[in-house]
């Protein structure tokens, strides 16, 4: 199994340097090792408890926690399809019927390549787009499922690989710095400075 590799480890640790607390980027580091191999392996999840101070199973429990992190392997798409009530009404049942058999696998399953795994969601927030489905987190949709065939051969030929990156990439920037504050005691905005971002009592 994959412990992060050397370009990660560092990346961790400037990751880290910019909390004020180490344990403040576990999410963060979780994301970075899921970037590096797709899922949360036990060996990076150990890296990672190293450089913020916790034991293996508070990143695990906290992993867990999370429909965006991952434990075990999945494909490279993760297609999740929300059946959420207008997603329902605009037939995402029957999508996700058609998904099932156009990839040949249940719902929670990795088809055999490893290319897509398959995730019925309770709501992504995307009505506008019902049915909506979400690529390795990125929005498609609505789609019939004449449209989810277009799709998996997009991605399958890697036609959309500019919109939709593999998964575990969840973005593209690395954050060099903190969030910056005029203030960085935060004595003005715990007394309601509202130049200082705080509220007027």
């Amino acid at each position: 199994m994959a412990r992060l590799n050397e370009e990660n480890l560092e990346r961790a640790r400037r990751l880290v340097a910019v909390y004020p607390e180490p344990r403040s980027a576990l999410i963060p580091l979780c994301h970075l090792a899921q970037a590096q191999d797709g899922w949360l392996t036990p060996e990076a999840m150990e890296d990672i408890a190293g450089l913020v101070g916790v034991t293996p199973a508070e990143v695990h429990g906290t992993a867990t926690f999370y429909d965006m992190l991952h434990t075990e392997p999945v494909g490279r798409h993760v297609v999740a399809v929300c059946t959420n009530i207008a997603c329902m009404l605009a037939g995402a049942y029957e999508l996700l019927e058609h998904a099932e058999d156009r990839l040949g696998v249940s719902v929670g399953q990795t088809t055999g390549d490893g290319e897509f795994t398959l995730e019925e969601a309770e709501c992504l927030a995307g009505c506008d787009a019902a049915p909506c489905v979400q690529v390795n987190h990125r929005f498609v949709g609505p789609l019939d499922p004449d449209g989810f065939d277009e799709l998996v051969e997009d991605l399958r030929s890697g036609a959309r690989a500019d919109e939709v990156p593999r998964h575990g990439i969840l973005c593209r920037v690395e954050r060099t710095v903190g969030l910056l504050a005029t203030d960085p005691t935060g004595e003005a905005e715990r007394h309601g400075d509202p130049a200082a971002g705080g509220t007027a009592p």
